[in-house]
């Protein structure tokens, strides 16, 4: 049914007001026109959603007009029409004119104002295909029995693997694996690596000495600083204390007491003189990181079991400390052998310690070969004598040519027969 004149200006008020509500809630949802969307193309204001309503409301009018035109309107309704046209078109063109004075704040606004753009909520709402779209990365097992899933996640374990640490042999100590996933490469690791670089261990060896001894990132830097203070005070240059850190990592891990307690003990047990023991520990410094326990045990086999004099023992194990912790039943089964099979008095073997740190069944091949051929004579007293250095320090080669005067083969063939 067509609006009567009454009608129309009421019809356009309402067009005016939805389209303003249009308009603004457009506003609202592009917040700031004329800014650069995607490379290069700009999203500039466009005209007036006011005038965009109305010339659809004009449309819309006329159509309907021409329909009826012959039947319900009159002349003076079509003026009247006319007049309400004017009237609007012209409050629009002044709203136009007033709006693009209306200065565009947010196209002033710098992109620095982005920044300022609260970030969404995490509880927001999102759909099921942007939700498939989200990749989370697999979360970290609580608990784990290997290091292997927690490398990918953990930059101090990244970079141990590349200097050569082995963090199987770690893994199998719990507390030293959840040590190591607690700490942090440049505030907790650098600083003891760059202490090592300084005290002389080489980058090809950190790998080996921090798989040995990773309980050093416990340690205080300060103290660690001491300790090496302290040996130096003592007399032992810079490469003494590379090569003992080197041979016996654990050693900067025990306090200065424990160092200074040590060095006094095998200096009295032994009755060396300090440079003596100095040495001794240098060439052995597992004697100050160890337990005391098997060094009392041997000194009291060499007296008490296998006779040996007090400077006879002092003797032997400044030649070859290691017989301070050699195992007890390998010590006495050598010396049986030795002292009472093939009949070396004890100051012989005091001469040639070094039979106590070779294996015993090359002690036997070695003299049962030599006694089949009668040339077991090891008295310095009587011609054709073998010393204990050569029967055992040879390789076979040189021993079959020079002490046994027979060939390899021949050698090989005799220990088939034992």
């Amino acid at each position: 049914m067509a609006l009567s004149a009454q009608q129309i200006p009421r019809w356009f008020n309402s067009i005016k007001l939805n389209s303003f509500i249009t308009a603004t809630q457009l506003r609202n949802r592009f917040q700031r026109p004329g800014k650069t969307l995607m490379h290069g193309v700009s999203a500039q204001p466009q005209m007036s959603s006011d005038n965009c309503f109305l010339q659809w409301g004009f449309k819309t009018y006329r159509t309907s007009s021409v329909w009826n035109n012959s039947s319900h309107f009159t002349k003076s309704s079509r003026q009247e029409i006319n007049s309400a046209q004017s009237t609007m078109l012209h409050s629009v063109n002044e709203q136009s004119q007033e709006t693009q004075k209306i200065p565009n704040f947010d196209s002033e606004l710098s992109l620095e104002g982005l920044d300022d753009v609260p970030p969404l909520s995490p509880l927001q709402p999102i759909s099921e295909e942007e939700a498939i779209q989200i990749i989370a990365d697999p979360p970290l097992p609580p608990v784990s029995f290997t290091l292997r899933d927690y490398v990918d996640h953990s930059e101090t374990l990244q970079k141990l693997v590349l200097l050569g640490v082995d963090l199987s042999k770690i893994e199998k100590h719990p507390d030293a694996a959840n040590l190591l996933l607690r700490l942090d490469f440049e505030k907790d690791i650098k600083q003891i690596l760059l202490f090592l670089k300084d005290l002389g261990i080489e980058d090809n060896q950190l790998g080996t000495f921090l798989t040995k001894n990773y309980a050093i990132f416990s340690e205080d830097l300060e103290n660690l600083k001491t300790r090496v203070a302290y040996l130096q005070s003592k007399n032992f240059s810079k490469a003494d204390v590379t090569q003992m850190v080197r041979n016996a990592p654990f050693l900067l891990n025990f306090s200065v007491e424990r160092l200074d307690n040590r060095l006094g003990f095998f200096q009295k047990e032994l009755e060396l003189s300090v440079k003596k023991t100095r040495d001794l520990v240098v060439r052995l410094p597992r004697l100050l990181t160890g337990s005391l326990e098997p060094v009392k045990e041997n000194m009291k086999v060499y007296r008490l079991e296998l006779g040996f004099k007090h400077n006879e023992i002092q003797h032997m194990i400044t030649k070859i400390p290691k017989m301070l912790t050699v195992n007890k039943r390998k010590l006495t089964e050598t010396f049986d052998y030795v002292h009472n099979v093939m009949n070396i008095p004890h100051h012989v073997i005091v001469r040639f310690p070094q039979v106590f740190n070779t294996r015993l069944f090359k002690i036997k091949e070695r003299h049962s070969f030599l006694t089949y051929l009668g040339r077991a004579q090891y008295d310095p007293a009587k011609p054709n004598y073998i010393s204990l250095d050569k029967l055992v320090s040879m390789p076979d080669e040189i021993f079959c040519e020079e002490i046994a005067k027979a060939s390899v083969q021949d050698f090989e063939k005799f220990l088939k027969t034992l």
